[in-house]
């Protein structure tokens, strides 16, 4: 199956509070948990991630702190704040709402 790069304007900043929900994970950890969800559909490039995690450090929906990686190297762990959850469900229902709309928009034509 090909992969798709083009989200929807934060969408990608929704799946990463998504996947940090489940737990601390450092970036690697971020892509391979969405490729696997997405079933590959979703290919996330370092140069979509990191951008997009600086933007949630400084907006405080995550943390970061240093960690050792499965593979015995030093990574930044990336945590899910409590300002993080709320941003997360407003996002949710957000995106909910929107795909409603598309769905209506799509069975109407």
């Amino acid at each position: 199956m090909g992969t798709e790069n083009d989200f929807l304007p934060g969408t990608l900043d929704m799946l990463i509070l998504k996947a940090l929900g489940r737990g601390a994970m450092h970036g690697y950890g971020i892509t391979q948990h969405i490729e696997r969800v997405s079933e590959g559909v979703f290919d996330v490039g370092e140069g979509s991630l990191y951008p997009a995690l600086q933007r949630l450090l400084v907006n405080r929906w995550v943390t970061a702190e240093w960690g050792v990686s499965e593979n015995n190297r030093r990574a930044h762990y990336y945590k899910l704040t409590a300002a993080g959850r709320k941003q997360l469900n407003k996002e949710a229902a957000r995106f909910d709402r929107l795909a409603g709309v598309i769905r209506r928009v799509m069975e109407e034509a």
